[in-house]
């Protein structure tokens, strides 16, 4: 059953109220729990030793807090290792690490995550626009998306029944007492244990978020190769549409202000160019409008969209809100004085700033991704392609110079054009290399590979697409445009940049659904019932 979302009270009232009113028990097992001392908090201890993977875990913990059952706050991986009959299987039941420096805190948005005084890592569900952000950043998948609710939930160590002297019921159900909940101390953890007891195989880099669960596993023969029991199985990542389209508009429009901005710079230090007009400033800041609302069709809860600017602090998220949403405005102020025919150096230093405030808000747009949980996004390219889609703008403000009759500054913007085109065509085909030349002894390897296969296997169709309408709209064409109008033909120049403008932006939109769709995250291995992860 859909469960509601929690009042607004403290974590714990919240939670305990919300149990009531759903007539949802809080079991009869009164145990012993560790009583924390100063510098320690609550952690789950998991013995692999003791685990069958039989999923009683993963039954009751939905049970316990009404879940679906493809909303999954505890997961059972399954890995495995030798030949037969020398074979080894190993299980790693986890729900939420509760981790140190947890990554979903410091990225969401609306301030939803709150690490309580016992350590337990708390979602304020009432505040939560279901951004989704949380399960990108974490990089053991542990945030699920509840699409009935339209936020997303998480493991919360069943703080109600901790209250009570009663352990989660995670560790009520195992049948082989593999689950158990203990008190650490934090310093200690970090500087001695950490490293030899909360580590398992296939498993993130601990010093991500720095995790509180302690492993005990068994024997593993050294140098034996443990496999995901899934890693025959491959699906490609959500599409995330909205997004697709968002992020591409809003890089489309900052291209297209840049070369408003340029063309201002020039005319009012007297080059013999002419003067930026109206349809210009309009087409600098159009698909920008048109794009930041569709992003809230991302949203679970898309009328709270405001809420996303809260986190300024650490979100990259609410600064991208924060900075994209100043940068429509001004532009659409810039495109007022143009339509009130104003000029100057007043008109040019708002459009400095502007433009300055749109470079910030598609940095932070890139820095988005740039998360260690999802290696193929985590590198430097995904900036330098956020930037690059921006020369599609240059093409709309070249049609509308050589439409006006501006043959002269159509030929400069175009020249830059053409730079541009050639800077995300060398983007592109590092990538392609990048792939091409993968380093097995990468400890990324195994999502690297899983995208490459992605890639060439799964979209190959639309990989090809992408690369051949790069070179044939964002290279070709420009250049036959430039050749077009230094003979005088006008009007074969104007078609030639329409048809390559529109091309280009197919090609970019082609380009941002590979990079959401080809992305392999970190997370648990052998994760065969993972509910509705996005992936």
């Amino acid at each position: 059953m859909a469960v509601e979302p929690l009042s607004k009270h403290t974590p714990l009232e919240s939670f305990i109220n919300h149990k009531n009113e759903t007539g949802m028990q809080c079991g009869n097992y009164t145990i012993d729990i560790p009583e924390l001392k100063p510098g320690e908090q609550y952690r789950f201890h998991f013995d692999a030793t003791a685990c069958v993977g039989c999923h009683c875990c993963e039954v009751a913990c939905n049970e316990q807090n009404g879940n679906d059952a493809d909303i999954k706050w505890r997961r059972v991986g399954e890995m495995e290792t030798g030949t037969f009959p020398d074979t080894l299987q190993l299980f790693n039941s986890m729900s939420c690490n509760h981790c140190i420096d947890p990554e979903c805190l410091r990225g969401c948005p609306t301030e939803s995550y709150i690490k309580l005084d016992n350590g337990i890592v708390w979602h304020d569900d009432p505040s939560c626009i279901g951004c989704q952000y949380c399960t990108w950043n974490c990089p053991y998948e542990v945030p699920v998306f509840n699409p009935d609710r339209g936020i997303v939930t998480k493991c919360h160590m069943c703080v109600d029944k901790l209250e009570a002297g009663q352990t989660p019921a995670c560790v009520q159900a195992c049948p082989g007492g593999a689950i158990e909940i203990e008190a650490v101390n934090v310093e200690k953890w970090l500087a001695e244990d950490m490293a030899k007891e909360g580590v398992a195989p296939h498993l993130p880099d601990i010093e991500i978020t720095k995790p509180t669960t302690r492993y005990t596993l068994p024997d593993i023969p050294k140098g034996a190769e443990i496999r995901p029991a899934d890693e025959h199985l491959l699906k490609p990542a959500h599409a995330e549409l909205p997004l697709v389209f968002m992020t591409v508009l809003t890089q489309v429009s900052l291209g297209a202000f840049l070369a408003l901005f340029f063309g201002q710079l020039l005319y009012t230090f007297g080059f013999n160019l002419p003067k930026p007009n109206t349809a210009m400033a309009l087409l600098a800041v159009i698909p920008s409008m048109i794009g930041l609302p569709l992003s809230a069709l991302h949203l679970g809860r898309p009328g709270m969209a405001i809420m996303a600017m809260k986190n300024w602090r650490t979100s990259w998220l609410s600064r991208e809100a924060i900075a994209l949403g100043a940068f429509t405005g001004l532009a659409t102020l810039v495109a007022l004085f143009y339509f009130l025919d104003a000029e100057g150096f007043g008109l040019l230093l708002l459009e400095a700033l502007t433009l300055a405030v749109g470079i910030y808000g598609i940095y932070a747009q890139s820095m988005i991704y740039r998360i260690k949980a999802r290696p193929s996004w985590n590198r430097k390219s995904t900036t330098k392609r956020f930037f690059g889609s921006g020369y599609v703008g240059f093409l709309l403000i070249a049609s509308v110079l050589l439409l006006s009759n501006g043959s002269q500054g159509a030929m400069v913007l175009l020249a830059i054009t053409l730079l541009a085109g050639m800077g995300q065509a060398l983007v592109i085909l590092e990538e392609v290399m990048f792939y091409r030349h993968l380093d097995k002894e990468d400890p990324l390897y195994y999502q690297y590979n899983r995208s490459r296969i992605l890639l060439q296997e799964h979209f190959g169709k639309v990989k090809k697409y992408r690369v051949y309408s790069l070179a044939l709209f964002a290279l070709a064409m420009p250049l036959f445009a430039i050749l077009f109008t230094a003979s005088g033909m006008t009007g074969p120049a104007v078609a030639t940049l329409i048809i390559a403008a529109i091309g280009a932006f197919t090609s970019e939109l082609a380009g941002r659904y590979l990079f959401y769709r080809t992305v392999v995250p970190l997370g648990l291995a052998g994760n065969f019932f993972a509910g509705n992860q996005r992936h």
